[in-house]
């Protein structure tokens, strides 16, 4: 029996044929391809992470900016 893999799912669902030759040890013939698409995603996952980590920058700056301006105005009024 063997072990059937989430990947195996969704390379089945996306395209029988290509699972079947996956299966049956056929190699692609449009690796230059797969290699670039392969890149592309590496490079899309980076910006994303980069996006998010700016964005939590920017609330804790925005936090600690509020902080500052009601230290501020708490001492104005004192």
């Amino acid at each position: 029996m063997s072990v059937i893999r989430s990947s195996d799912i969704g390379s089945y669902l996306y395209c029988r044929r290509a699972w079947w030759y996956r299966k049956q040890g056929i190699e692609s013939e449009n690796k230059a391809e797969l290699a670039a698409g392969t890149e592309l995603h590496q490079r899309h996952g980076r910006q994303v992470l980069a996006s998010s980590l700016n964005r939590t920058l920017g609330f804790i700056l925005l936090t600690i900016a509020i902080v500052i301006l009601v230290a501020y105005c708490t001492l104005q009024i004192i």
